[in-house]
């Protein structure tokens, strides 16, 4: 089974997660993780069947949040 590795990071500016696969690809964006997680799941066998691959994938997160400190 085929595994993907998607990134998801925060963009401190704009106060939203992203999430990106070059792979795939994808590049989502929410305010909330959860809803984010959730979006990635549901868009990712639709695309790799619109590209003629198998859906049938497991997906790895991993999170990189940045933000500034506040005084």
């Amino acid at each position: 089974m085929k595994e993907y590795t998607v990134l998801l990071t925060w963009d401190d500016e704009a106060r939203v997660w992203i999430a990106e696969n070059d792979h795939i690809p994808i590049a989502l964006e929410s305010e909330s993780f959860d809803t984010l997680i959730e979006r990635v799941r549901e868009t990712v066998p639709e695309i790799l069947e619109e590209n003629n691959k198998s859906s049938d994938v497991y997906l790895n997160f991993i999170t990189y949040r940045r933000e500034r400190a506040s005084a």
